[in-house]
């Protein structure tokens, strides 16, 4: 036997522990370049075997499975699935429903791309799955979608409702309707895009309204029938108005919440309705002068009431269903008095006829329409010591939503065709009835060429934006303008008369000069819808004085004249 001595024995042992420590580092070694081969080999490469939505992608590159995806389902990502529904098919496409392939997405869930993890070297080598692909889906197409199916596949449940028709409550019945379930049915379209043969079929389910009998029933109950029970009385300081359901009932509804009937108000048209119970939206109203059975009246104001209207409306619902003798609430309030009470407008010392003019037009529907309407918007105008009065401010503008329409007009001195026209008839009327009252005349201009209807010298146009009436009280009465016209319809011509009624502070007497410095026209060749033929005549000057005296006395005060300047109305050839 060998003998080993006891100092040879841990140089053995360290020799021993090195050379495993040497295998082991070894074996680590091979390991990890066996491993590091194997990353290699695998690449970004998808593991071998795999299928996504049944095109074969395994053991590519994830550009190459990519580009093989892309192109394999091509056709199928862009075509049409049919939804079908019983007996009927509904042919949707991808972009009908919002669907669309992320083929990058699909490819990585697929294990496409470098990784050390062991798990997806393993499933490189020996894995090999059939995936679907990752769809992406536009939730507001696909909602949209399933929205228009059940409307054409099924019949829609109808909620019960209530109808306020004034003090009538008409009730709307619900019906049970059959609708497909839209997350069943969002499942079955994801389900059937892409597939070979894409089919998705669909059932359809009984359906019930929101709002049954009962919730119908207890809004009954508890709200229509007690509002139409009877009137609410709203009282204001110093004032109160009854309403009746006939009245309120319209500003009354009911909408769905949370399965309920909840009672409702339409604020702006219970404002509008306590408004008009007070007249003029609630505002003090000034007393005027008016023309009654021919004579000037005084028409007293009104006093007015500011409220918040969130006090009406606020309470309106708790108002409408309390039980009789409870009917009534309170609305904190002031009271306005008007600007210009009846004193005042009796102090105006509107009582006669001060002066009154009258001319003619030639039949014509647009002359009907237009001056009626400006005679309706001046008629009863007062005029306070002080105030001027403009045409194109009180009438406006002419159009067709205040009420007039086209007719003939003059523009430099050429006919043609335009709305409001016409309306210069009124302003000539308008201005002797002025002139003859003894106003102040503010702002004229007479026709550029003279129409013989009206009185040489002493008329005037009007025009929307750049010519207007104006003419100021300057005594010391109001003055209140009565303007009529008699239409010409069925007649051999119109009339209009304005009459100034005040208290006369003048008596007006005119002349008018011979016509001087005359002009010839010329001839000019128009084109165009709006050019009308014209037989021209020449131009003049003219002067017109108005004296003004004292009413029964013969002496001059003073005399203003007008000089007016008449440009020829050219002779007019419409050619085509």
């Amino acid at each position: 036997m060998w003998a080993v001595s006891a100092s040879d024995t841990p140089g053995r042992e360290k020799a021993g522990g090195r050379v495993v420590l040497l295998v082991v580092l070894g074996l680590v070694l091979l390991a990890a370049l066996a491993y590091g081969a194997l990353y290699v080999l695998a690449g970004d490469k998808v593991p071998r075997g795999t299928t996504v939505a049944g095109v074969d992608i395994g053991g590519r590159t994830q550009v190459e499975a990519e580009r093989v995806l892309d192109d394999e389902l091509a056709d199928r990502v862009q075509g049409a699935v049919s939804v079908k529904v019983g007996n009927r098919v509904e042919k949707i496409t991808a972009a009908d429903a919002g669907l669309s392939v992320d083929v990058e997405g699909s490819v990585a869930a697929a294990g496409g791309g470098r990784s050390w993890d062991p798990a997806r070297l393993w499933d490189y080598f020996v894995g090999g799955k059939d995936l679907d692909a990752v769809v992406e889906v536009d939730d507001a197409r696909m909602d949209a979608l399933l929205t228009e199916l059940a409307e054409k596949v099924g019949t829609p449940p109808r909620d019960g409702d209530i109808v306020f028709e004034g003090s009538e409550i008409r009730v709307v019945e619900p019906r049970n309707g059959r609708a497909i379930d839209p997350d069943t049915a969002r499942e079955e379209i994801l389900a059937a895009y892409l597939r070979e043969e894409p089919v998705a079929e669909l059932s359809v389910r009984a359906a019930q309204p929101d709002i049954d009998e009962a919730d119908v029933q207890r809004a009954l109950d508890e709200f229509a029938n007690p509002a139409v029970s009877g009137p609410v009385t709203l009282e204001f300081q110093g004032s109160s108005i009854e309403l009746s359901p006939d009245e309120f009932g319209p500003v009354l509804g009911v909408r769905p919440e949370k399965g309920a009937l909840v009672p409702e108000v339409d604020e702006a048209a219970l404002t509008e309705l306590v408004d008009e119970s007070f007249g003029d939206e609630g505002a003090a109203v000034d007393a005027t002068v008016r023309l009654v059975n021919g004579r000037p009246q005084v028409v007293p104001g009104r006093k007015g009431v500011t409220y918040d209207p969130d006090d009406v409306t606020g309470g309106f619902v708790d108002l409408v269903t309390a039980p009789e003798g409870k009917r009534s609430m309170e609305v904190a309030s002031t009271v306005d008095e008007p600007d210009f009470d009846a004193a005042d407008a009796k102090a105006l010392g509107i009582k006669e006829k001060v002066s009154s003019f009258t001319t003619y037009y030639p039949p014509a529907t647009y002359r009907d329409v237009n001056i009626g309407r400006a005679a309706e918007l001046i008629d009863g105008t007062v005029l306070k010591p002080g105030e001027t009065f403009s045409l194109n401010d009180t009438v406006g503008e002419r159009t067709v939503e205040n009420g007039f329409t086209t007719g003939t007009i003059i523009s430099n001195g050429i006919f043609k065709e335009d709305l409001g026209g016409g309306v210069s008839q009124m302003a000539t009327t308008l201005f002797n009835a002025m002139f003859f009252a003894g106003l102040e005349d503010v702002e004229h201009k007479a026709h550029s060429v003279y129409i013989d209807r009206y009185p040489v010298g002493r008329e005037a146009t009007v025009a929307w934006g750049a010519v207007d009436l104006r003419f100021r009280n300057d005594t010391d009465h109001g003055v209140l303008i009565d303007a009529k016209v008699t239409p010409s319809a069925g007649r051999s011509q119109g009339v209009v008369t304005v009459s100034m009624w005040s208290t006369k502070t003048w008596d007006i007497e005119t002349t008018t000069s011979d016509r001087y410095a005359f002009t010839s026209p010329g001839t000019q060749t128009l084109s165009g819808d709006d050019c009308l033929p014209n037989t021209g005549y020449g131009g003049f000057d003219v002067d017109v004085k108005r004296i003004f005296k004292r009413p029964g006395s013969d002496e001059v005060v003073r005399t203003e004249t007008f000089t007016t300047t008449y440009i020829p109305s050219d002779t007019i050839i419409c050619k085509p």
